[in-house]
């Protein structure tokens, strides 16, 4: 008979729906998983042990899958040293399992979440030398086990990471750009916009590639965690013969004719290395990538489709400008150049820009349909959507201005 378990999926602020309406076409997989509350940095859901796996190997936009263990309300840390060394961890993983612990809070009068990391892990520790007479070791760099708390005002959760390294991390990544954007806030950016397979996509900046690689494997319906391990896969009563049976249930689609994904970016370096990712990415179609300034893009076909980018700021925006310019004039130069254009050569598309800069629709002279915030990291970003109207626009051919080296 099979267990449940609650699981808590962790995800980017502001991908909290999102991740509900993925972790429920997941669950269309699975008989026994269910999706329950959505909260503010993810989603709570209960299954047995394999829709666990499920949605390691599924889903895109969850940062990790957390396998509720225990919850009780505290007064201090000796009270969660003791809901702690009351589990029993030794049904989960061995002495010979490095581990490590990781606290987060919300509202706790504790003063210390060092001390409280120190009070679970003496738990565990504990635990083990009383059952088995001796110890895990801890690996705060590459563990075999993590361990996660969460501690707000009245109680405290223990949760197994089934995930191991973020889920973000798909393991296709060799190579990234400056400041690359992380795949599961890609591909909860390209849910957001609306985009599905068949409809043209267009990245005019797509520095290392992420945005195009999710859109790829998301046609060709490859599971994001195809290519990666989890820690999952040192707990006890993993049973390997059922995982490889899992992903070999996976059905690739074939190739469409026309897969209508298209990037472009200003550096060469950049698209050699996007290039690369999407062969370690397995992406067996090649996606046509032109190195050409932002401003001066053109639609890669007749059909309207959706512009999904993550433009550069600060410092970066200086490669795609007049370097003797100051850097907010480049930027305000850049900005001017690009709404031009997206205003005279993109009738009927959708664009979708995300930033941190929230002055990015004024720069480009565009009013924005739509904002949407989202964090990525502790920055506080906008995914802001602008409707191209046909007939609307101005004329003339845009102006641009070139690189000086």
């Amino acid at each position: 008979m099979s267990v449940n378990y609650s699981y808590f999926c962790s995800c980017p602020r502001g991908l909290e729906s999102a991740l509900a309406d993925e972790l429920k076409e997941i669950a269309g997989k699975s008989n026994t998983l269910n999706v329950h509350q959505t909260v503010s940095g993810g989603v709570h859901c209960s299954g047995t042990f394999q829709d666990g796996w499920l949605i390691n190997l599924h889903s895109r936009i969850a940062s990790r899958v957390l396998q509720r263990i225990a919850q009780s309300g505290y007064r201090n840390e000796d009270d969660i040293y003791h809901l702690t060394v009351k589990q029993p961890w030794e049904k989960w993983f061995g002495v010979e399992n490095t581990l490590r612990i990781d606290v987060t809070a919300i509202k706790s009068p504790l003063k210390s979440l060092n001390f409280t990391t120190l009070r679970i892990k003496d738990g565990i520790v504990d635990r083990f030398r009383n059952e088995t007479g001796t110890r895990p070791s801890i690996n705060t760099r590459t563990p075999d086990i993590r361990i996660a708390g969460f501690v707000d005002a009245h109680n405290v959760t223990l949760y197994l990471d089934t995930s191991g390294e973020s889920l973000f991390k798909r393991g296709w990544r060799q190579e990234t750009g400056d400041a690359p954007l992380r795949e599961n806030l890609a591909a909860g950016l390209l849910r957001t916009t609306g985009w599905q397979p068949g409809m043209p996509l267009l990245d005019p900046m797509c520095g290392s590639g992420t945005i195009l690689i999710e859109a790829a494997q998301i046609l060709l319906g490859i599971p994001p965690g195809f290519q990666r391990t989890f820690s999952f896969e040192k707990f006890r009563f993993f049973d390997r013969q059922r995982w490889q049976s899992m992903k070999e249930a996976v059905r690739i689609r074939p190739v469409p004719q026309n897969p209508l994904i298209f990037g472009s970016d200003i550096s060469g370096d950049m698209l050699e290395m996007t290039r690369h990712n999407l062969d370690n990415a397995g992406i067996p179609f090649e996606i046509p990538l032109h190195q050409i300034e932002a401003q001066e893009i053109r639609p890669p076909v007749e059909q309207a489709g959706i512009l999904l980018t993550n433009p550069p700021y600060g410092e970066r925006i200086g490669v795609r400008g007049n370097r003797h310019l100051q850097a907010d004039e480049r930027a305000t130069r850049f900005y001017q150049e690009l709404g031009t254009t997206l205003k005279q050569r993109f009738p009927g598309w959708s664009v979708f820009l995300f930033t941190a800069d929230l002055a990015v629709p004024k720069l480009l002279r565009l009013k924005e349909s739509r904002k949407t915030p989202f964090y990525n990291g502790p920055i506080e970003c906008r995914l802001f959507r602008f409707d191209m109207v046909a007939g609307s626009n101005r004329p003339g051919k845009p102006k641009t201005f070139r690189i000086t080296r």
